[in-house]
Order: C-alpha cells, then sequence, then structure tokens
C-alpha cells in the first residue's frame, strides 16, 4: 500500500498537532500569516473541558461542549485540519507519520495535543475507575450512573446503598461531587421516587486534608461547607490504595477502609499520553514536554509545545485553560516573526486571570485578578458567563445557556439529558398494578 503524504509546496508548513485551547488559539493567530496550516486532531472536535461534568451527570448534551474542528476554515481559508493520531515524529526529516499511512511534512511544528487521565500506579484504578477528561468518558459515566438508578429503580424493593465516589477534590472532583448531590437531592425524589435518596451516598475522596488546594482558605473553606450542606461524604485526609470492581480500599491515618461502590469517577491529576514516548521529544515531570522561555522543544529547532503537555522547568505553570491559550498565542507570533524576519517578541510571560470553580446552584468561588475573592451567587454568576461566553460557536452559547437556565434557575426542570442504558431485570419475581407514589394512593399517604 503506498503511502500519503503531504508536502509544503510554496509557504512555510505549519503543522498544529491538537485541537485544544493551545493548539485553536495558535492557528486562529496564522491566520492572516503568510504559512499553511495544518491542525491535526484524533477527533474531529473540540471539547470544551471545563463543562465536561456537566454531561456526565446529564445536565448538557455533548454537542453543547463541542465543536467540528473542521469549521475553523469558515473564517481562516489558510488551514486545513487532519484526523489522526500522531505515531511517532522525525525530526531530522521534519516529518510526522500518522495512523493508517499518512506521513505529514512540517518546517514550524506546535505540539499541543493535550494529556490524559494519571492512575498514579494505583491497583486496579485504570481497570475499574472511570476518568472524566474527554467527551467519551463523561458519556460512560453518565450511561453507567443511570443504569445503575434503573437497576435500583427495579429493584427498590430490596434497595441497599447505592454510592458514588468521585477521587480528587480539584475543580473537576468538587464540581462533579456537588452535581450529583444536587442530582440525587432535587431531581431523584421526582424522577425515581422508588429510590430513598438518603441510601444514595455520595462520597468525595481527596489526599490532602482541603478541597479545592490552590484557592484560599477562606474559599477552600466556603467550598467544604457548601458540600456538606448537599449532603456530600468528604473524605478528606485520605488516599486511595486500591480500586476494585465492586468499590474502593481507602487509607486515613494508617487506618485502611473499603468503601463498596457502584461507581468510582477519577478527577485526581493528569499526565502525558504514553504515545509522547515516541515523538522523539525531550520529557520532565509527568511526561511533559521540556520547553524554554519561548516555549521552543529544547534542541528541536523549529519545534514548539504549548498546553498541559508542555513544561518550563524554571517556569512552571498551571495545568488550565488560560496558560494554554497565551502560550498557543505567543508561540503563532513568534513564529510569523520569523517567517516575515522581524523581530522576535519578548520571552512568554503568563497573565494569570483569576481561577473559579463551582459547587452548584448558587454557588461557586472566584479568584479574578484585579477583583476580591468572591463566593456564592456573585461568583456563580460569574462563572456562568464565563464558561459561557468561552464555548467555540454561537450554537453551542446559547443550547448551553439555555440549558444551564433550565436546570439552575428556579429548579423548573428535572430533565435529564442521557442515552442508552442496558435492560434491567427484577432481581426476584415482582408484580406492578398501581402506581404506589401517585397522589391518591394509599401507600403515598402514608
Amino acid at each position: 500500500m503506498s503511502t500519503q503524504t503531504t508536502n509544503a509546496r510554496h509557504r512555510p508548513h505549519v503543522v498544529v498537532v491538537g485541537g485544544g485551547f493551545g493548539g485553536l488559539n495558535a492557528v486562529r493567530q496564522l491566520r492572516h500569516a503568510n504559512v499553511d496550516i495544518t491542525l491535526i486532531d484524533r477527533h474531529t472536535y473540540n471539547t470544551f473541558q471545563p463543562l465536561i461534568y456537566q454531561v456526565a451527570t446529564a445536565a448538557l448534551n455533548p454537542g453543547d461542549i463541542t465543536w467540528f474542528l473542521r469549521s475553523v476554515r469558515a473564517k481562516q481559508k489558510n488551514v486545513r485540519f487532519v484526523r489522526g493520531t500522531v505515531e511517532s515524529i522525525d525530526h531530522e526529516a521534519k516529518a510526522l507519520t500518522l495512523d493508517g499511512n499518512v506521513t505529514v511534512k512540517y518546517d514550524y511544528l506546535i505540539l499541543a495535543a493535550g494529556v490524559t487521565a494519571n492512575f498514579f500506579g494505583i491497583p486496579g484504578a485504570e481497570t475499574f475507575a472511570f476518568p472524566l477528561y474527554r467527551r467519551s468518558h463523561a458519556l460512560r459515566v453518565r450511561d453507567k450512573l443511570f443504569a445503575k438508578l434503573e437497576d435500583a429503580a427495579m429493584n427498590a424493593e430490596d434497595q441497599e446503598d447505592l454510592r458514588i465516589i468521585v477521587v480528587g477534590a480539584g475543580p473537576t472532583g468538587v464540581e462533579t461531587a456537588g452535581a450529583l448531590a444536587e442530582m440525587r437531592n432535587q431531581d431523584l425524589p421526582v424522577t425515581y421516587p422508588e429510590l430513598d435518596p438518603h441510601r444514595v451516598n455520595i462520597s468525595l475522596v481527596e489526599m490532602s486534608p482541603n478541597v479545592l488546594g490552590p484557592f484560599h482558605s477562606s474559599l477552600r473553606d466556603y467550598a467544604k461547607k457548601a458540600l456538606e450542606k448537599r449532603g456530600v461524604d468528604l473524605r478528606l485526609a485520605t488516599a486511595v490504595k486500591e480500586v476494585r470492581e465492586d468499590g474502593v480500599v481507602v487509607e486515613n491515618h494508617a487506618k485502611q477502609e473499603f468503601l463498596e461502590s457502584e461507581l468510582v469517577i477519577w478527577a485526581s491529576g493528569v499526565t502525558a499520553h504514553p504515545s509522547v514516548a515516541a515523538w522523539n521529544v525531550p520529557q520532565g515531570r509527568g511526561g511533559r514536554i521540556l520547553v524554554d522561555e519561548h516555549h521552543r522543544v529544547a534542541g528541536l529547532p523549529g519545534v514548539f509545545a504549548v498546553g498541559d503537555i508542555s513544561i518550563n522547568p524554571d517556569n512552571p505553570l498551571p495545568q488550565l485553560a488560560q496558560p494554554a491559550v497565551q502560550a498557543g498565542k505567543h508561540v503563532a507570533k513568534f513564529i510569523r516573526a520569523e517567517v516575515e524576519g522581524k523581530e522576535q517578541p519578548k520571552p512568554f510571560t503568563y497573565v494569570d486571570k483569576g481561577t473559579m470553580a463551582t459547587i452548584g446552584r448558587s454557588s461557586a468561588i472566584a479568584e479574578i485578578t484585579g477583583l476580591p475573592r468572591m463566593k456564592g451567587f456573585p461568583a456563580w454568576i460569574i462563572w456562568v458567563g464565563i464558561h459561557v461566553a468561552q464555548l467555540l460557536g454561537n450554537r453551542n452559547r446559547l443550547a448551553t445557556m439555555t440549558n444551564l437556565s433550565l436546570k439552575y434557575i428556579g429548579w423548573r426542570s428535572h430533565n435529564a439529558i442521557v442515552g442508552e442504558t442496558p435492560y434491567t431485570a427484577a432481581r426476584k419475581p415482582r408484580v406492578i398494578d398501581h402506581n404506589p407514589h401517585s397522589p391518591g394512593s394509599a401507600e403515598s399517604a402514608e
């Protein structure tokens, strides 16, 4: 079988691997540059990860937080999209090998492929826990959750405690646990009247003694109280020692305990994908690619790395959206200046715009540069506004705003955005002849 080869013809060819925050901002910054751009991603869509937990908890459609990467050509004709996974990179030949017998030549290369879930070598975690980093992960969590709820409802006469464990009390873990608790408290009494909400437990397990460690202590305390108010079982200063098919072994103050669980959601850290080892690039902590003050990859002229996949040992940045956005723009400016023979920009400087996290309806915390620390409803309104504004595409913004409004403003909707769940079976013969939960039934009156 012949190998398909993509060659740069007239203008410098900039290849961008990864259509996330860093990659897309680099592409857009090169819109008016005298270069040809090829954007490569293993998926045909960009995922807005800050709202991925909303898909996992059935508040948003997956399409609300994904954006068709080929749409970038609507306003930028010097870019094309290639779907593929990078298998190896030959830096001497300046060529990438993709799966499917495709070779892509480059003059400049920007590596912005993002990272993947980090299981820290904990036994059973990679096999039995459900990570929450990609769109497919969110759908797996959602479908597993509702499969367990349907099974519990069918066998409600023998209802046992149903426990969902979220591992990691960073923003993703806190937001997921808060959303699950609100689903249990507000939705389950209406949509699953067969179940006793008090027997549906949401546990948040965190190795450190605090939730949302990077935030100020006053905001961490507020988040902790907000989670407890929603009935989240907080297991702080608690390490996960093993994940099993039916639960998790945890350790607190040298004492181990087994927590039986129907679903373990893994929101505890990220690391570079193992495939990066085949890219012939220098790697540092967490497998991240080593870069300098311009995000150039050490020892590889014309090669850059931005976003979560990169690290400057002299100036490590948080693995958040804004560092990726700003670094992507900086690298694009650097390449354009070099192509046009202009003076290089100054070394990259990260402008910290602040961080935010939400716990649930009308409850969030925010540390925004230039503003006082905020918590509660004001922080939540800003959180909603910023996240909707950052979505790609007006259709996504409108759909997300509509769904979040119906979900959180007034509790008027108990509709869940669900997918396919397996058929359920009663564990013992069951006859259904009336609705014991209707207002006029004797059982309901009791």
